[in-house]
């Protein structure tokens, strides 16, 4: 018997004690939105992926995308997520300038869609001495570990003529 009563005792000790740190622990609210600066921090991923491109490095233009778990779609198809993308653009742009084409984005729209995703609908053009392109890009962009990165990937394109 003593030793429930002397149980009891350590247990409403220890409540006593702990309840007013307890009372006293604050959660705070998140920060406030800022949808300047996040829209600007989701524009700079774009910008670097176009800077990647052009200098021929495939990889950091990758890095705009979530990895792995991203979707593509093109073509009226799925594509095979983050590396089968890679192995995509290294095959079908090929090593030199010419080949892989000078890309540029424009005309970018973002709408946030919760503090932590964001849609882009934005133009791109690609001109190379043959097969040039454009069209537009939809794409939805996830905030995640306090970086962009795109989640979905949706193309639309069709063939330009050069001069």
């Amino acid at each position: 018997m003593r030793r429930r009563s002397f149980a009891g005792l350590i247990a409403v000790a220890a409540v006593a004690v702990t309840a007013p740190a307890m009372a006293q622990t604050t959660i705070l609210p998140p920060p406030p939105f800022d949808d300047t600066a996040e829209r600007a921090a989701i524009l700079t991923v774009i910008a670097d992926m176009q800077a990647a491109w052009n200098r021929g490095d495939y990889r950091g233009y990758m890095q705009g995308f979530k990895n792995p778990g991203v979707i593509f779609v093109s073509g009226g198809r799925i594509k095979d997520g983050w590396q089968g993308a890679l192995d995509e653009y290294i095959r079908n742009y090929g090593p030199t300038p010419e080949s892989r084409g000078e890309l540029t984005f424009s005309d970018m729209t973002v709408e946030f869609l919760a503090p932590d995703a964001a849609q882009l609908i934005g133009r791109y053009r690609l001109i190379r001495p043959e097969n040039s392109m454009e069209g537009i890009n939809t794409r939805l962009f996830r905030k995640i570990d306090g970086r962009w990165v795109i989640a979905l990937n949706h193309v639309s394109a069709h063939p330009i003529e050069t001069p």
